[in-house]
């Protein structure tokens, strides 16, 4: 009966440890102001309950009302410690009597639990080990208090019961406590790991999401794990099935041996490795991709994973273009100054003795042919002159119109011995544009000379002007002509490119250098059989724009 009240007192014990641990992990309550009191007046409660559960046998009453006394002392320090104490002695005055030994007792327990508080806080023993070592110490002061005031000297079993008593209480509650707090903060390990982990794939698919570039995951037998939803708008795929099939459909067919060959060197030598491959868009056209592909390594170093993140590249493409195009303009123009410079005089010579020797000998045979070959010659050296001298940046304020006309007067002897017509259509009288008047009459005069040789049978060209909302003045050429294969537009404007038997494709090379210096766009619109329309589009903001 004995050992069953033991037990029932021991876990009573652990129920009233274990309860506000329990509801705390359970509910989450508010904080409460000064815990420490609190915590100290619930240790006391327990205390109490403790006193009135004691076990009595043979006489003798055995209570563990000091186990939590060392518990909030350990783990709480001396506040909370003191005040379970207070419970503890107050409940003990009025159970029994022989009240001095009592109070001389436990103000020396106290006192000593107070002292020795501090010291483990110094030496910052892990609270567990606190309430041994208190409870080692409990057991030295109890000793020394049955000696001091002789208390039951003669019963060393109740003594050693009832010491054994206490240090169970006081063992098993910090098991619990410990236990709890273990599992507590494995709890909010695990929480934080999992939001650390909830965060940085939030993060990821925010980046995987909403990034430009193609991201696949592809295992090492080519199956496919992974399309980012970013070929959607890409390359115009809404649906992209996890298949190998998949990346075959969208890899251009002339680069698959090169991705094969770089997938299976990964494999290989397991290295990172890049490749610029061709990816076709839904709608069928090509698009250059700059691809980077990188091996995940798992276990053993084997390769688990290869990751290939594909960047549109077509803007660098068109940039590369047009710094090699930049480049050749340059060079041909430092060649032209020097062509010209050494073409042009010795080719005035040869035509003035020519003329000469026309007029000593007029039946000369092929005269006229040669006289025309040298003035080819002299109209290419003006060209090269031309685009080689250095621009002029004195703009002045020059109405299109006037330029236009005052070409087309100019024209208008050619135009009439090849059955051309001019057709104006002018939306309003004044088109304003900052320039060098010379210049724009250039471009005007290389255009209409174009269209007319593209018209040997005659026919009309029609001029328009018109000021469009967006601050630009549209200029407007279509002729009737042969028209222009599309798939050769985008070479206009190129040096030394001419669709014309006997042209150097300076003139329009000049065309677009001028339309460029003034922040204009030049565009070809044309149809073989048909004709060509050519729009220029000016701004007309003014000076201060350009400079």
């Amino acid at each position: 009966m004995f050992l069953f009240d033991y037990i029932v007192n021991l876990s009573i014990f652990s129920l009233l440890v274990s309860a506000p641990l329990v509801i705390r992990s359970f509910i989450n309550l508010r904080p409460l102001k000064h815990p420490l009191i609190w915590s100290g007046l619930y240790a006391g409660v327990v205390s109490f309950i403790l006193v009135l559960l004691a076990v009595k046998q043979q006489g003798y009453v055995y209570d563990i009302r000091y186990a939590p006394v060392i518990l909030m002392f350990a783990y709480l320090g001396p506040v909370p410690g003191l005040i379970t104490g207070l419970f503890a002695l107050s409940i003990r005055l009025l159970t029994s009597g022989n009240w001095f030994p009592a109070i001389g007792g436990w103000a020396f327990i106290m006192v000593i639990f107070s002292l020795l508080h501090v010291y483990f806080s110094r030496r910052q023993l892990p609270l567990f080990k606190r309430s041994l070592a208190l409870s080692g110490a409990y057991i030295v002061l109890y000793m020394c208090i049955v000696f001091t005031f002789r208390i039951l000297v003669n019963e060393p079993l109740f003594h050693l019961q009832y010491l054994l008593f206490v240090l169970l209480g006081v063992l098993l509650g910090g098991l619990l406590i410990e236990s709890h707090e273990r599992l507590r903060r494995t709890i909010a390990e695990r929480n934080e790991m999992e939001l650390s982990l909830s965060t940085s794939e939030y993060q990821y698919r925010l980046i995987a999401e909403n990034t430009s570039d193609l991201i696949v995951v592809m295992d090492p037998d080519h199956s496919v794990r992974y399309f980012s939803p970013s070929h959607a708008f890409v390359l115009g795929y809404p649906d992209m099935v996890k298949d190998r099939k998949e990346l075959d459909r969208i890899i251009s067919p002339d680069d698959m041996t090169v991705f094969n060959q770089t997938v299976r060197k990964i494999l290989e030598q397991k290295t990172s490795r890049s490749m610029e491959i061709r990816f076709r868009h839904q709608d069928g056209r090509l698009i250059p991709f700059d691809s980077l592909c990188k091996p995940v390594e798992g276990k053993g170093g084997r390769i688990e994973h290869i990751v290939i993140i594909s960047r549109d590249i077509s803007e660098r493409k068109k940039a590369e273009e047009f710094l090699l195009q930049s480049e050749k303009l340059s060079i041909v123009g430092e060649l032209a100054a020097g062509v010209a410079h050494e073409i042009r005089n010795p080719l005035t010579t040869i035509k003035g003795f020519l003329q000469l020797y026309k007029l000593e000998n007029p039946r000369i045979k092929y005269g006229d042919l040669l006289q025309d070959e040298l003035e080819r010659i002299e109209i290419i050296t003006s060209e090269l002159l031309s685009m080689a001298k250095p621009q002029a940046t004195a703009y002045t304020l020059t109405n299109v119109k006037d330029v236009i006309e005052q070409t087309l007067e100019f024209l208008t002897p050619q135009s009439l011995l090849n059955n051309i017509e001019f057709k104006r259509d002018y939306h309003g009288e004044y088109f304003p544009v900052a320039c060098v008047k010379n210049q724009i009459k250039q471009v005007f005069l290389n255009i209409l000379k174009n269209a007319i040789e593209s018209m040997p049978g005659g026919g009309e060209i029609q001029i328009s002007l018109q000021l469009e909302a967006s601050g630009e003045c549209l200029i407007s050429i279509q002729d009737q002509g042969c028209g222009i294969p599309e798939e050769h537009l985008h070479r206009l404007g190129q040096p030394f490119y001419s669709l014309k038997e006997k042209g150097t494709g300076l003139g329009l090379m000049i065309s677009h250098k001028i339309i460029k210096q003034y922040h204009g766009q030049i565009v070809y619109q044309s149809k073989v059989g048909v004709g060509t329309r050519i729009e220029i589009r000016l701004p007309i903001s003014g000076i201060e724009n350009l400079n």
